[in-house]
């Protein structure tokens, strides 16, 4: 009994022994604590999803504004607001905050040297905030992926690929490598290789796919559609077709003169070839004059073998 009272009678937390810890006032005042806690936790994150829906909308409602940076700065008054929640439950249980974040400061630096990696993807989340060569919204091609910009974090950005697959590439892949913006520019160029026949008359089929190319509404008068002879396959006469139409129209406008301009040439009459290749096989006189046959040598039939490997028949 009395190593009991003894242990009850130890200070373990702010001058008070066990059994001022275990009196009804001091449990009263624990739980007030953790209710307390509890609503400054709910609060702070209704606040910060609050203050961080206000920030993105202001770039969402004005035009002219960057809806990209407004997401990064919103996603960062979260961060804030939760931090300032964290500090007040501390504050709440009587931990003295100030040398928590003297610590954590100690502590962020040595995990700073050891998560380099990281950090790095980090430092390329704030170049794409800061430069922003890629928007949310746009369309583009980056570290071998190919897709729509839906958000830009300080470590990650997130595509949706052309099959709505989410696809998520670290921000130091997307600084470090090469960009292709297909959203910046209104207008884009569409290529066509079309081959002919060496029989066909040019200048028609030129007139042809010309025509076809013009009569789509969505190609642009200006600059004007460009038809030339580009190439003398081994099978065909190849012409390149260029032509420019808005980048939105660009990918279905591309498929459809393929196949408008094949048609129109198999309408015209123009042959449109495909490679093939002729073979030229010689046969030797079975009955020539020099074709003699040596009885003795194995395989002819004449010296007692047969023709797959000399064994005797007789």
């Amino acid at each position: 009994m009395d190593q009991l009272q003894s242990l009850l009678n130890t200070e373990i937390y702010n001058g008070k022994s066990i059994s001022d810890l275990l009196t009804l006032e001091f449990m009263a005042q624990l739980l007030g604590n953790v209710v307390s806690a509890i609503i400054i936790i709910i609060l702070g994150f209704v606040i910060a999803g609050w203050v961080r829906r206000r920030i993105r909308s202001i770039g969402e409602k004005n035009p002219k504004l960057d809806i990209t940076l407004f997401h990064f700065l919103g996603n960062t008054a979260r961060y804030i607001v939760l931090i300032f929640a964290t500090l007040f439950v501390l504050n709440t249980f009587g931990v003295q905050t100030t040398s928590i974040i003297a610590a954590l400061g100690a502590a962020g630096l040595a995990i700073g040297l050891a998560l380099q990696g990281t950090l790095s993807n980090v430092a390329a989340g704030v170049m794409l905030i800061v430069f922003r060569p890629i928007r949310i919204g746009d369309f583009v091609e980056v570290a071998g992926e190919m897709g729509t910009v839906k958000d830009i974090t300080l470590n990650t950005t997130e595509l949706a690929s052309l099959s709505n697959v989410q696809v998520i590439i670290p921000n130091s892949n997307v600084w470090g490598n090469t960009i292709e913006n297909y959203s910046v520019y209104d207008t884009r160029r569409a290529d066509w290789t079309f081959g002919v026949g060496y029989g066909v008359n040019l200048a028609q089929a030129e007139r042809v796919i010309r025509d076809t190319i013009t009569a789509d509404p969505r190609t642009m008068a200006d600059p004007e559609p460009f038809v030339q002879v580009n190439n003398l396959g081994d099978s065909s006469v190849d012409f390149l077709a260029r032509a420019w139409v808005k980048s939105g129209d660009y990918f279905q406008y591309q498929a459809d003169m393929k196949r408008a301009v094949k048609e129109a040439l198999d309408k015209a009459g123009v042959n449109i070839p495909f490679p093939t290749r002729t073979l030229f096989i010689e046969r030797e006189d079975q009955d020539a004059p020099d074709a003699k046959v040596d009885p003795m040598q194995p395989g002819s039939g004449l010296d007692g073998t047969d023709d797959e490997g000399g064994r005797d028949v007789a």
